[in-house]
């Protein structure tokens, strides 16, 4: 390409970078009145109708040309070769050159994590990358099919690009810091309704999950996760809204030894891509007070489901692992069930 026309065209660029919609919108819609008032001047009232015009100045300024509409007298025709279309052709390219700017530049935002969810509210939000473990997180999500539609936020802290690109639901965003309250924002912090942390190592998942503790809504639910058992205890005793897992390979070991075939069933329980998995729900507060008997056989019965435990709380640290029959359950407990997919508590007769 000639030296000259590559300087015409990043001065015609730079131009158009320039400008902002507002000029962009504006200066059309002047051309388009002026078009409008000149013809009525020239007497092509069948072409300034308000049922004709807008269709007829897009077609022909667009050079598109169906030849359904044209001008009839000679000034109308002067009017169009002079005026409309010489000025109308440029306008149409900057505003196919702005349009398509501004769509490179949001594709870019979301690649490189520069967006900005605020406007996001009962979401999910994960804290940390991991591109295993995170992909899987993200994969069995997505894979509960009754779950409530919840928009996912990926927010991270390395130098990388979206990794769930081709996934709608998944928004990524990439922050300073963890701890740092304007960059919380920028996720929406304050309204998500489900979060996960899992740092780069035990000090940032603990440091994240204490600073965010404080800035969560009440009914929000943090789930942090830790290599190290002394620091999801420590957490733990510190913050009620969070529920701390560490990693138990000693006791799945040890479970597996005695009783073959034990790690197995946790994974399966765990997995909700096939097969039967574990699911939770919290009963209506409106709900009177029941026994366990009264509803193992329904949920057997009607849900193919197996009641596991009753809590009484998000973070079941008071859990009741299969309960006797006549244990009192009622109205705000949380059941833990496995079935093949998940029961909405709506669907229930409660009793």
């Amino acid at each position: 390409m000639p030296i000259i026309l590559k300087r015409v065209l990043l001065t015609i660029r730079n131009h158009i970078d320039q400008l902002s919609w507002q000029v962009v919108v504006f200066v059309t819609l002047a051309h388009m009145a002026l078009t409008w008032v000149l013809l009525s001047i020239a007497g092509e009232h069948a072409l300034t109708s308000a049922n004709t015009f807008f269709y007829y100045y897009v077609v022909t300024t667009s050079t598109v040309g169906y030849g359904d509409f044209s001008p009839t007298t000679e000034m109308g025709r002067l009017l169009v070769a002079l005026v409309q279309i010489p000025f109308g052709l440029a306008l149409f390219g900057m505003l196919l050159g702005k349009a398509g700017q501004s769509i490179t530049h949001l594709i870019r935002r979301a690649m490189t994590g520069e967006k900005d969810v605020t406007h996001f509210a009962n979401h999910i939000i994960i804290f940390g990358w991991h591109p295993v473990r995170t992909r899987k997180m993200v994969r069995y999500i997505l894979a509960d099919e009754k779950r409530v539609k919840r928009e996912i936020v990926l927010a991270v802290t390395d130098d990388m690009e979206h990794p769930f690109f081709s996934e709608p639901d998944v928004s990524f965003v990439r922050l300073s810091s963890y701890t740092d309250e304007e960059q919380l924002k920028r996720v929406g912090i304050a309204t998500a309704d489900k979060i996960i942390v899992e740092g780069a190592d035990d000090n940032q998942s603990f440091t994240t999950a204490l600073k965010i503790s404080k800035l969560v809504k009440e009914s929000a639910h943090i789930c942090a996760y830790f290599d190290d058992e002394s620091k999801a205890q420590m957490l733990g005793e510190h913050c009620a809204n969070v529920e701390c897992s560490s990693n138990r390979t000693a006791e799945v070991l040890v479970r597996s030894m005695e009783d073959p075939g034990a790690s197995r069933v946790q994974q399966e329980i765990m997995s909700s891509l096939h097969g039967d998995t574990h699911f939770s729900m919290m009963i209506p507060n409106d709900v009177g007070q029941f026994t366990y008997n009264d509803i193992f056989t329904v949920f057997k019965h009607q849900y193919d489901a197996t009641i596991l435990g009753i809590a009484h709380n998000r973070s079941a640290l008071d859990m009741d692992l299969n309960p006797p029959l006549d244990y009192a359950i009622q109205g705000g407990d949380i059941i833990h069930y496995i079935a093949p997919e998940r029961v909405l508590a709506s669907e229930v007769k409660w009793p």
